[in-house]
């Protein structure tokens, strides 16, 4: 058991934050920051799908109720 609650730690600091100043970064860094977001992106996209097949059969079920 730890003296520290999990609500006392510090959150992570995320790899790349919106519009923050790129110019020190290296080129690996940037390739680093690229990949991150492309998985961020096809994870948006994934759940994005399956709300919008969740709605799809609502919409479709409520259609033949009414």
């Amino acid at each position: 058991m730890s003296i520290f609650s999990e609500d006392d730690r510090p959150a992570p600091q995320p790899i790349h934050q919106i519009g923050q100043d790129l110019a020190m970064l290296s080129l690996a860094e940037i390739d680093q920051r690229i990949e991150a977001l492309k998985t961020e992106i096809a994870r948006l996209m994934e759940i994005r799908a399956k709300k919008d097949a969740s709605r799809s059969a609502a919409d479709a079920f409520f259609r033949k109720m009414g």
